[in-house]
């Protein structure tokens, strides 16, 4: 348990550092919107990483304006189901568009 919630603060600080160094560009969403986005990811992967039916390491989760994209693979049905539930349950999250490929 201290090691999920170490390995937890760790991307979560990861994320923070590297969100707050980029530079948006025209085109792109605002500095504030971005941040947001990267704080949603963040907490994503360390619902992830907090519960032992998914594979945090497997899944891939990407932000965008609010809505996540989960990409990468899954052991079963089950676990993109509970995925795309702890995805949701993530404040901030607008839309949740799981492209994982279940693969055993």
């Amino acid at each position: 348990m201290i090691i999920r919630n170490t390995l937890a603060a760790i991307v979560a600080a990861a994320a923070l550092l590297t969100a707050t160094g980029c530079a948006v560009t025209r085109g792109q969403e605002t500095v504030g919107a971005y941040v947001d986005d990267a704080a949603i990811t963040t907490a994503v992967k360390s619902s992830f990483i907090n519960d032992k039916a998914v594979d945090a390491s497997a899944i891939s989760v990407e932000t965008l304006n609010g809505t996540v994209m989960l990409s990468g693979f899954a052991k079963s049905a089950e676990e993109q189901a509970v995925a795309t539930q702890l995805t949701w349950k993530v404040k901030g999250v607008r839309g949740v568009k799981n492209e994982t490929a279940v693969r055993p």
